[in-house]
């Protein structure tokens, strides 16, 4: 658990950093790529490395790439994006007020990623569609919410809630951070967390059937530079505890662990182009 000893501690060390920056903070107009006309759309591309749980709820890890893909309106305000939000776009921007579709794309699970999950069975991947509403109180602080339904993997309904001081150290670094909570139904977690009589005959785990209500809550951090107006480069660590139904899963209080830890990097381009629609 050396990683996860490690990912908090660097955690703590930029969250508690983050009030003495948003205290001599003095808001300014977030940088734009470009100030063409509303007709233009700013496409942003790219990827992240992660380290994370190697399935839901378990103590070892593994690594993943996952793609960026973000579409906003050229000359908008590109404030911040988490590593939690779903790929979407703005169709209501406002400048304090943002609201669009998203999708998710959520990773499957096999019996073949861990000797925990032997007799379990296999889960699909999922896309979860819906979209987002986010709210910037003042120039420093963002909250948000995504409400998806799931497809293939899972049928079920998932929250996410969250929010974030986002604050510009500098014109290129930018340090942000928050708490977080996700809900779930309970079609969204028995795929992962619930264990039907079989699975208990060949896991060895108890049977066990997953309600919905409060998935995870925890905190989130991120540091962001921009390398050009284009070239951007971050790094991140998102801690959640699982609670309720998914914490309590046998799965979990018996062969993993109710810290889930994910740490990462990545790199953006962005690019405008014109006539989307």
């Amino acid at each position: 658990m050396s990683l996860v000893r490690s990912g908090l501690v660097a955690f703590g060390a930029l969250t508690a950093a983050l009030p003495a920056f948003a205290a001599d903070y003095q808001p300014a107009p977030a940088p734009m790529l470009s100030q063409k006309p509303v007709s233009m759309w700013t496409v942003t591309i790219g990827a992240e490395g992660r380290m994370l749980p190697e399935y839901e709820g378990g103590k070892d890890f593994r690594f993943s790439a996952v793609p960026i893909i973000r579409v906003a309106r050229a000359g908008a305000e590109a404030r911040f994006r988490s590593a939690r939000d779903s790929a979407g776009f703005a169709l209501i921007d406002t400048g304090h007020f943002r609201a669009g579709p998203g999708l998710k794309v959520r990773l499957g699970r096999k019996e073949s990623d861990s000797s925990d999950l032997i007799g379990l069975g296999d889960v699909d991947w999922a896309v979860e569609v819906g979209g987002f509403a986010e709210y910037w109180p003042t120039d420093w602080l963002r909250t948000r919410a995504e409400l998806r339904q799931g497809f293939n993997g899972h049928r079920g309904v998932m929250a996410d809630l969250m929010a974030d001081v986002v604050v510009p150290v500098t014109p290129q670094l930018t340090l942000s951070g928050g708490p977080r909570m996700v809900l779930a139904s309970a079609k969204a977690l028995e795929p992962y967390f619930g264990i039907s009589t079989g699975q208990a005959l060949a896991s060895g785990l108890p049977a066990y059937s997953a309600s919905g209500g409060v998935r995870s809550y925890g905190a989130g951090a991120q540091a962001q530079y921009k390398w050009s107006p284009r070239w951007a480069s971050h790094v991140f660590i998102e801690y959640e505890r699982l609670a309720g139904d998914a914490g309590n899963s046998p799965l979990v209080t018996q062969r993993g662990t109710r810290d889930q830890v994910q740490v990462g990097i990545g790199t953006t381009y962005s690019f405008d182009v014109q006539g989307l629609w």
